[in-house]
C-alpha cells in the first residue's frame, strides 16, 4: 500500500522534530559533558593563579594602564601625530645615552664595592652584565627597587659576595642617586627662579622631593647608628613583610621571614656603615656617577622632546623625573608602569606643557628606554638564569 504523499507541513513538522540516530547523538553527550568536565577541572586552577601576587599584580598593571588610556584617550591621538613627525637622527641619540645611564647605574654599586676590594675576582665585562640585568629586572618585575636589589644580591650571592655587601652597596647607590638629585633638584628650581617660571606646583612638588629624600637619609642613618634601634626596625620589617604576603597571598602563606634573620643581616650591614662614617671618601665616586645618571636620564627626556620639535626646559624635567623616581622605585607596579608616566605627564602639565606633548614625550621616551632595556639585558638576565638556576630566598 502507498504512503500518502508528504505535505509542506508535514515535512516541516519531520524537520523540526528531526533527532540524530544514537551512533550521532552518544558522542555529542560525551563531548558535551567532557567539555564541560575540562573547563569545571580548570576552575581550580584558575582561581589559584588568580591568588598569585604576580598574577594580581599583573592585572591590576593593566587596570591602571587602561584606566590612563581611557582618560587620556582625545590626548592619546593627537600624541600619536606627533609621534609621526619625530626627528629620527635626534631619537638615535638615546642609544649611547642609555648606555651611559645603565653604565652609570652599575658603577655606583661596583666602584664602591671596588675600593672595599671586594670584587677584584669579577670581571669588568661580568660586572657591566650585572648593570643590564639589574636595569631588566628594575623595569619588568613589580616594585621594581624592591626586585633590582633582591636579584642583585642573589646575583653578587653566587660571585662569592655576601648578601649584606652587596645590599648596602645597593643601598649606597639609591642614597648616592637621591643626594645628587637633590643638589641638581636645588640647582633646577634656582634656573626657573631666575627664567621667572617658578609655579606653585614647581615649588611644592621640590619642597616634597626634597623632605623625601632628607628623610630617607637620616632614617637610614639614624637606624645604621644604633644596634638596638636596628633590632626594633628587623622586628617592624618582618611584620611588614610577612603582613604583605599575607595579604598577597590571600592567607595562602603567613610568613615569609623571622625578625632574627633580618637582624643578623642588618649587623652585617652595620660593619659597612661605621666603615663609612670612618672613611666618608667612599662615598665620593658613586656620587660622581650619581650625577651622571641623573643628567643623562634627564637628558633623554630633553632630546625626546627635541625630536618632537619642542624644548622643555631640562630643569622642569629634572624635577618632574625625581617625583616620578620616587614613587616609581616603592610602586608595585613592573618597573612603575602607569605610576611613573602618569606623575610625570601630571607634573609637566601643571608645568605649562600642553598635556599632548606630555603624553607624547614622556610614552616615547618610557618605550625606547624599556625596548632598550630587554634588548640590552634579557639574553644575560635569561643566561644567569640557566647558569645559576632561578634565585631561592634561602640563598641570599
Amino acid at each position: 500500500m502507498r504512503s500518502a504523499p508528504k505535505t509542506a507541513a508535514s515535512s516541516a513538522s519531520e524537520i523540526s522534530g528531526w533527532r540524530p540516530s544514537r551512533a550521532i547523538y552518544i558522542p555529542i553527550i560525551i563531548s558535551s559533558v567532557s567539555g564541560h568536565g575540562i573547563m569545571i577541572w580548570m576552575l581550580p586552577r584558575v582561581f589559584r593563579s588568580l591568588k598569585s601576587p604576580r598574577m594580581l599584580m599583573s592585572i591590576l598593571t593593566l587596570l591602571v594602564l587602561a584606566i590612563i588610556i581611557f582618560l587620556s584617550r582625545t590626548e592619546l591621538v593627537k600624541a600619536w601625530g606627533l609621534f609621526l613627525k619625530a626627528d629620527t637622527l635626534l631619537l638615535l641619540l638615546l642609544i649611547p645615552f642609555q648606555i651611559i645611564v645603565y653604565f652609570a647605574g652599575g658603577e655606583m654599586i661596583f666602584v664602591y664595592l671596588r675600593d672595599k676590594k671586594l670584587i677584584g675576582h669579577i670581571s669588568r665585562f661580568e660586572q657591566t652584565r650585572i648593570a643590564l640585568e639589574l636595569n631588566l629586572v628594575n623595569h619588568i618585575f613589580p616594585s621594581g627597587g624592591v626586585s633590582g636589589i633582591s636579584y642583585t644580591s642573589w646575583r653578587m650571592h653566587k660571585l662569592g659576595v655576601s648578601s649584606a655587601r652587596s645590599t648596602f652597596a645597593q643601598v649606597i647607590r639609591y642614597v648616592t642617586t637621591f643626594l645628587s638629585l637633590l643638589i641638581l633638584l636645588v640647582i633646577a628650581v634656582i634656573v626657573l627662579a631666575i627664567d621667572g617660571r617658578v609655579n606653585r606646583y614647581i615649588v611644592a612638588a621640590s619642597f616634597l622631593l626634597i623632605i623625601c629624600v632628607l628623610a630617607l637619609v637620616f632614617g637610614l642613618i639614624f637606624m645604621f647608628s644604633s644596634r638596638r634601634r636596628m633590632r626594633l626596625t628587623a622586628a617592624r620589617v618582618s611584620q611588614l613583610i610577612n603582613g604583605a604576603v599575607k595579604v598577597a597571598t590571600l592567607g595562602k602563606r603567613k610568613r615569609a621571614l623571622s625578625a632574627k634573620v633580618i637582624e643578623d643581616f642588618f649587623v652585617d650591614m652595620q660593619g659597612d656603615f661605621q666603615d663609612i662614617t670612618n672613611h666618608p671618601k667612599l662615598l665620593v665616586k658613586p656620587m660622581i656617577w650619581g650625577f651622571v645618571y641623573n643628567i643623562f636620564d634627564v637628558l633623554m627626556f630633553v632630546v625626546v622632546f627635541l625630536a618632537l620639535g619642542v624644548f622643555v626646559n631640562p630643569a622642569t624635567l629634572m624635577i618632574g623625573y625625581g617625583v616620578a623616581g620616587l614613587a616609581g622605585l616603592v610602586a608595585f607596579t613592573p618597573g612603575g608602569a602607569g605610576v611613573y608616566e602618569t606623575i610625570m605627564i601630571l607634573f609637566l602639565s601643571m608645568a605649562n606643557t600642553s598635556p599632548e606633548l606630555a603624553i607624547a614625550g614622556i610614552i616615547l621616551t618610557r618605550a625606547i628606554l624599556l625596548t632598550g632595556t630587554i634588548v640590552f639585558g634579557y639574553i644575560f638576565y635569561q643566561h644567569a638564569l640557566i647558569k645559576y638556576g632561578k634565585p631561592n630566598d634561602s640563598q641570599v
